[in-house]
């Protein structure tokens, strides 16, 4: 039986009919495929991933009676963006979830550099080719949704995760300025910045990850807060983590921050790539 859209008709009717979702074959960006194709959403689903993606794709066909085109594509490539921009055209998106990225944790001079630069350019590179085609678009229908990842790390710097927080403060003032530009156009932009989120990212970056957020709760926080709001932190220890260290000097933010990162290495083998958006934060 086909279940018919729920929570909330009006973020179908401000942002439909169609959503486009990176990261959509784990985690965070799973939770927001799910959660949009309950409201109703036709979707175009991208990640890596094809398998995982076409099994989505067919429960959620099943489950609520949606639309789901698959898009199989590595955004760290080059024209990876600008293939899934041809290959979108015409199609009526009002919503993007870019939630494609990876992080990594442990001493900077001891990462793999390749590592970190494909890091840079799927976190940062992307979104911004990405959100510049859409939002184009977007503003000629003169309304329109962008969902940006930043994160609790994004607001100092973390020593022993110094380029992922880097790219998420990259993401936290490019949606903070965006934000303010393309308002009176009517396209609202909304950065996410959760703490920790209980995803698969967490024991493959080797990260202890305690009283996580599960993605379930900032798909719906986020969406939610979407058009209402520039920065969300979804989840109680995102917002207390947040309002904590707010209250510190900046140098005395990425003091702490430090020490939380290395608390929560495990391993000496700390490199993670998923496509769920928020790994650790």
């Amino acid at each position: 039986m086909t279940s018919q859209p729920s929570r909330n008709a009006s973020l179908y009717h401000r942002f439909g009919p169609i959503a486009l979702v990176t990261g959509a074959s784990d985690g965070i960006g799973r939770a927001f495929a799910e959660e949009l194709a309950e409201q109703g959403f036709d979707l175009i689903l991208v990640a890596r991933r094809e398998s995982a993606l076409q099994d989505l794709a067919r429960d959620l066909r099943a489950g609520y009676g949606v639309d789901v085109q698959v898009v199989a594509l590595d955004l760290t490539e080059p024209d990876a963006v600008a293939s899934l921009l041809a290959g979108t055209d015409g199609a009526a998106v009002g919503l993007v979830v870019a939630a494609a990225g990876f992080g990594s944790i442990g001493p900077f001079l001891e990462r793999n550099v390749v590592s970190e630069l494909d890091m840079i350019d799927l976190n940062c590179r992307s979104v911004v080719a990405l959100t510049h085609g859409l939002g184009q678009r977007m503003t000629k229908q003169g309304r329109g949704g962008i969902v940006l990842f930043g994160s609790l790390v994004g607001f100092s710097g973390a020593p022993f995760s110094a380029t992922y927080a880097a790219t998420k403060g990259f993401v936290q003032s490019f949606a903070e300025g965006l934000g303010a530009e393309l308002k009176p156009l009517g396209v609202s932009v909304l950065s996410v910045a959760p703490g920790p989120v209980g995803t698969g990212f967490a024991s493959r970056a080797g990260m202890q990850m305690g009283q996580s957020a599960t993605p379930e709760t900032v798909a719906r926080g986020a969406l939610a807060a979407l058009g209402r709001r520039g920065t969300v932190r979804p989840g109680f220890l995102a917002k207390f983590l947040g309002w904590s260290l707010a209250m510190l000097p900046r140098r005395g933010r990425v003091q702490v921050m430090g020490l939380i990162m290395k608390s929560m290495i495990w391993t000496d083998t700390v490199d993670a790539r998923e496509e769920t958006g928020i790994r650790h934060n």
